[in-house]
């Protein structure tokens, strides 16, 4: 082991880059009790989205594609990590009219590639598939809605854990994902709501009660 701060002229940035998403808070425009980075985020994303693949696997995969759950959650980890040179531009601004949507959807892919090129040229190809994944297959383009999903919840238990802090602030948003919650047709997104949403609004006595 080299016992220098100065790297080697073969060392690779890629992964501290990564470790630095510890430092990228969500949420910037929302007074906050207590702030979320995107690291934390990114795993919660994994963890559900994963749980969301498994449901449609054992409850609901009659007619349904059911794409890998280790590959899905593998996507949930590494959706936000262009964030990391992009910082976490707020929903409000980000989705403000179509020609701000397409430009950061631009800037992102740039920072995302930025990364990759922190790698070894060998692997980049499987690091774009994981950070930049295409929808060519219907099995991948499912895991992406799984995803989506899964953010959009995360956020909600955000929402849910800052108005049990007493915190106002995130009760417009967690209207607005509510709905999001309600009207998206997975019936996994709806089990997880139902069987396993409502622990995240009780104590931690509460919770080694039952």
């Amino acid at each position: 082991m080299r016992d220098t701060n100065e790297p080697a002229d073969n060392s690779f940035h890629f992964f501290a880059m990564l470790h630095r998403m510890r430092y990228i808070n969500r949420w910037g425009l929302m007074r906050n009790t207590e702030q979320e980075n995107i690291q934390e985020h990114s795993l919660q994303v994994a963890l559900i989205a994963h749980a969301l693949v498994l449901f449609r696997r054992h409850y609901y995969s009659e007619g349904r594609i059911c794409p890998s759950a280790e590959m899905t959650a593998l996507l949930g980890m590494f959706h936000d990590a262009s964030e990391i040179l992009t910082g976490d531009l707020p929903t409000p601004v980000k989705y403000f009219n179509p020609q701000i949507r397409d430009s950061y959807k631009m800037v992102e892919e740039v920072a995302t590639e930025k990364l990759l090129s922190m790698l070894p040229e060998e692997l980049r190809t499987d690091y774009r598939d994981l950070m930049l994944p295409s929808q060519e297959t219907p099995e991948l383009a499912e895991a992406i809605k799984f995803v989506k999903a899964a953010d959009k919840l995360s956020a909600y238990i955000k929402c849910l854990d800052e108005e049990k802090a007493g915190n106002p602030e995130f009760v417009q948003a967690r209207n607005s994902l509510r709905n999001y919650l309600q009207e998206v047709d997975m019936p996994e997104v709806k089990h997880f709501i139902d069987h396993f949403l409502p622990s995240y609004k009780l104590t931690l006595d509460q919770l080694s009660d039952e």
